[in-house]
């Protein structure tokens, strides 16, 4: 039997999709045979073109804000149009805040759930309208292991990415007679340049981080890549409303 992914003939959105996990993501779907669509603000240009220059012509980007949600149906449009039906979403893009309760201002919760649940529930509801008409596809939302377990000082992402393994059962139980699948993946401790900048000077954090991974060290991009293009595929067909880590055996430790 072969151990081959197969996949519809649709295309994959992935948001945030120009660098980090995101980036890893999209050269996933990619090296599939997959027409990828990337994402990002004005602000990332220049390193969505340079993810469409390494990946050749079967990647796209557009400049896409999620918390514009007035802009989402003629988003989908163009994409469906220009490149072809969406029949995978990877809803990556998000904000990080590190900053205690007692400190954290009305403004920089409304941020963060602005653009990690408002924008997204608008964008994958936006692109679910579409797949059902054609009966078929695959939504991935981006949790995190904060979800999964208690960590200080970021207790307003915490917020946001456990509400995200909420949404994905709702969603899976309403789109699921559709033909439409909604899972969500938790990364644990990824070696993106994001968190070499937050490790850099402090050795004895990172000791401690690794001490905890099961396996005894931080994950690649790819693996995450590896998780969600599994999830995507006709061989994870009957799996739906699940979230999961893919951490090294960080959120099982002791």
């Amino acid at each position: 039997m072969s151990a081959e992914l197969t996949f519809s003939d649709g295309v994959a959105v992935v948001t945030g999709g120009g660098t980090g996990i995101g980036h890893a993501v999209a050269e996933r779907f990619v090296g599939a045979g997959i027409k990828t669509v990337v994402t990002g603000l004005p602000s990332d240009r220049a390193v969505l073109e340079k993810a469409c220059a390494d990946f050749g012509p079967l990647c796209a980007y557009r400049i896409s804000d999620v918390t514009d949600v007035d802009a989402h149906a003629a988003f989908v449009d163009d994409v469906e149009t220009a490149v072809g039906p969406i029949d995978f979403l990877i809803n990556n893009a998000g904000r990080h805040l590190k900053k205690p309760s007692y400190d954290t201002t009305k403004a920089e919760l409304d941020a963060m759930v602005e653009t990690n649940l408002t924008g997204l529930f608008m964008l994958t509801a936006a692109v679910a309208r579409k797949m059902r008409t054609r009966k078929r596809g695959s939504i991935i939302m981006m949790s995190s292991m904060t979800a999964l377990m208690g960590m200080p000082i970021v207790p307003v992402y915490s917020l946001t990415k456990t509400a995200l393994i909420g949404l994905t059962r709702s969603l899976a139980v309403d789109y699921g007679p559709d033909g439409i699948r909604v899972n969500a993946v938790c990364p644990g401790f990824i070696d993106t340049p994001m968190f070499r900048k937050v490790m850099e000077g402090d050795p004895a954090r990172f000791d401690r981080i690794v001490s905890r991974i099961a396996l005894g060290e931080t994950g690649q991009p790819a693996e995450i890549g590896n998780a969600i293009l599994f999830l995507c595929s006709d061989q994870a067909r009957y799996v739906t409303g699940i979230h999961m880590p893919v951490d090294g055996g960080y959120s099982i430790g002791f």
